[in-house]
């Protein structure tokens, strides 16, 4: 498997000249001659500008297309070949003619961003691949599906290059190249110039556009206007079941009209329909465009086409030959016509010279503005001075305070330290407190902004979020902590592909109060530390949430969450040698005690109970330790040594007030672990906690009942 790519960018990876008209493609004489010199006429063609209709057939790029897919899920007895073989007219058109690529420079900051958001059909996307050059080889397409292969089932971000975003379940694509499309308006308008923009391009099939997902992401996206982003709708009308109208009858021109885009059509079979209509929709300089291409699924099958048997499940090898016999394809497997290589040939040279040109533009617009290329190279580098969390320390006060409180004091000289750092929320930011009041809302007609108002739509902030990350910024994103099952499988795509996220959840416990139990998170802390590679921080005053706004802003490898109280805290006893730097080890000892009995591990709100808990345990003559645990994830990655002087030897009990089975790896005793399995009720936060055993009296009972 190929490593991971590294998901910064700096300052020599900076984007392309940037037209809100988005010509097809703008020539410029090279500067070197030898730019333009090419192997064949039809790159000597091309180099002299946009290569045509007249000049160029695109029907044997589609063939190979087509049967490079049948190919490879026939020889992994798996996969989904209808939807490359119905849309590869589109992706051929796309590839050879707008979209801008570049093989010798895959992190290319200039160049378009593609996105298959049906990820199911990604020998569409490692066909392309194969074709324009990238590493991935034709035993790479043999290998399809197979372990540690180039190949997987779905395109795997940092597995594969080329892969822009990990696309599995439905409609996550859609609201990352929304995401995506966002970030580039910012990167212009926070520069003050269009060389770092960039063009996004989603592919959709029908069950993206059913999944409630595309519905948010694509409203948000026709409100802000994004002239930038242009999806390409296969519109087969086929799902796995059989045809569209088993489940809907929705339709879909007039819905994104609703919804601010505008709508174009074309004969997905037809080269020169596709062409027009891409040339139209990257001319739009208003709104995004959605261009629903009319496709037969499984186009070229004799037996299979227009029918669900093609979505998800080999043709079979005597459909195969006839398939291929019907499009004058050899019978050899894995075949690739020389005039399509021929087409990519022509395509890649073409951007090449789109490259260096871009390359020169870039360095003259450094030269002539330091200031502005320091920013960039800030943002995409996410820079962050070194004294960081002394900074956010100072700024997180020592006071009594609800940590949702202290962590918007925390954000505002984050945002100032961190240029790359972005907000926002789901209509919630009087309560969650994430708003960066500096720089403005990030609106259509204010692009500079750096707070993003999502409206009330949790599930599309999440996906969006990445896309924004993928681009390079730092975005965070905020709700109440009940409603990250909305966004859980954004949060856990993130987690996939290592990509640095701040997911902030407030109002983490039974205290949320009188809005009862629908609204207060029992299960959530425990689902979210089963996701993989996510680190959630549950900090319980000042220091600690200082500590987890630097890991959020520092962490390459993998998003953060940070989980905050509603209620007010007290200020901790934390002793003479303490520092912030203490939480990020993800636990510390707070209170320690020679000969202790017991030890309580608790996070959050509930490092105060356990605090005043030992206090009550002590002068029952049973001593007591405190440790406060933000990060468990973290904790978890210290020495052996470090784990065990805060563990220590006493009988260990947790406290959190949530799931407790979690905790059992620590404790190794579920009548140890002292939190709430069932849901809560509505009363007054007092109330609950005394209602539900959450008082210093109630916990020191469990724990002498343990001992």
């Amino acid at each position: 498997m190929v490593a991971r790519t590294d998901t910064t960018r700096g300052a020599t990876a900076l984007p392309r000249a940037f037209s809100t008209t988005f010509p097809k493609r703008i020539h410029r004489e090279p500067h070197d001659p030898s730019e333009a010199q090419h192997s064949s006429d039809a790159l000597d063609r091309l180099a002299c500008g946009h290569m045509t209709a007249t000049t160029q057939d695109l029907t044997p790029v589609a063939n190979t297309i087509r049967g490079l897919a049948m190919d490879a899920v026939q020889k992994a007895n798996s996969g989904h070949p209808g939807m490359p073989m119905g849309m590869a007219e589109v992706a051929a058109v796309l590839w050879t003619e707008f979209l801008r690529w570049s093989p010798e420079e895959p992190e290319w900051a200039g160049r378009d961003r593609f996105v298959l958001s049906g990820g199911h059909g990604s020998m569409l996307l490692y066909s392309l691949l194969h074709l324009a050059d990238y590493p991935v080889s034709l035993d790479d397409l043999k290998n399809f599906r197979q372990l540690h292969s180039r190949t997987p089932g779905h395109p795997e971000y940092g597995d594969t290059v080329g892969v822009e975003t990990t696309t599995g379940p439905l409609g996550q694509g859609f609201a990352n190249a929304v995401g995506m499309a966002v970030a580039a308006k910012m990167a212009v308008a926070r520069t003050g110039t269009e060389l770092v923009g960039s063009r996004v391009f989603v592919t959709v099939g029908d069950g993206d556009l059913m999944e409630g997902i595309s519905y948010e992401a694509a409203s948000l996206a026709g409100h802000l206007g994004l002239d930038n982003l242009v999806c390409l709708w296969d519109d087969n009308h086929i799902t796995i079941e059989g045809h569209t109208d088993l489940a809907t009858s929705e339709h879909m021109q007039k819905r994104f009209e609703s919804q601010g885009w505008a709508v174009l059509h074309c004969d997905g079979h037809d080269p020169e329909a596709v062409r027009t209509a891409l040339s139209k929709a990257t001319t739009d300089s208003t709104r995004p465009t959605i261009v629903c291409c009319k496709t037969t699924i499984g186009k070229g099958s004799p037996n299979k086409a227009d029918s669900h048997d093609v979505h998800g499940a080999p043709l079979g090898g005597d459909e195969i030959k006839l398939t291929k016999q019907a499009l004058g394809l050899p019978e050899e497997d894995f075949y690739v016509d020389e005039r399509a290589r021929e087409a990519f040939r022509a395509a890649k040279a073409q951007n090449e010279v789109t490259r260096q040109q871009w390359h020169r533009d870039m360095q003259a617009w450094q030269s002539a503005n330091p200031e502005q290329a320091k920013l960039w190279q800030a943002i995409q580098g996410r820079e962050v001075p070194a004294d960081l969390l002394a900074q956010l320390t100072a700024a997180a006060g020592d006071k009594s305070a609800a940590t949702r409180a202290i962590s918007g004091a925390v954000i505002q000289k984050a945002a100032e330290l961190m240029p790359a750092l972005v907000s926002g929320s789901a209509d919630l930011d009087g309560s969650c407190k994430t708003r960066i009041k500096a720089d403005g809302s990030f609106l259509k007609d204010n692009p500079t902004g750096r707070t993003m108002h999502y409206g009330i739509r949790e599930h599309a902030m999440g996906a969006v979020m990445n896309g924004i990350s993928l681009f390079g910024f730092l975005p965070a994103g905020s709700t109440f902590l009940v409603f990250a099952d909305y966004m859980r499988t954004p949060i856990r795509l993130a987690s996939l592909m290592k990509i640095s996220c701040a997911f902030v959840f407030t109002h983490d416990s039974l205290m949320v109060g009188e809005d009862g139990p629908t609204h207060q998170p029992v299960e959530h802390l425990a689902t979210l530390r089963a996701i993989p590679n996510l680190h959630v921080f549950r900090p319980a005053d000042g220091p600690e949430t200082a500590a987890a706004w630097t890991h959020a802003m520092t962490r390459k490898d993998g998003p953060v969450v940070l989980s905050l109280t509603r209620q007010g805290l007290p200020v901790l006893p934390h002793g003479k040698g303490f520092t912030s730097q203490d939480a990020m080890k993800g636990g510390y000892t707070l209170v320690d005690a020679s000969d202790a009995k017991a030890t309580i591990v608790a996070t959050g709100a509930e490092v105060s109970l356990a605090v005043d808990t030992a206090k009550l345990l002590g002068e029952q003559g049973i001593k007591t330790r405190v440790v406060s645990m933000p990060c468990l994830e973290l904790f978890h990655q210290q020495d052996k040594a470090y784990i065990a002087s805060v563990l220590g030897n006493a009988a260990l009990y947790s406290l959190e007030m949530g799931r407790p089975e979690w905790w059992c790896q620590l404790t190794g005793r579920y009548d140890r672990c002292i939190g709430q399995s069932g849901f809560g009720a509505s009363a007054p936060g007092k109330d609950l906690a005394a209602h539900f055993g959450f008082t210093p009296a109630a916990v020191a009972a469990r724990v002498k009942a343990a001992l």
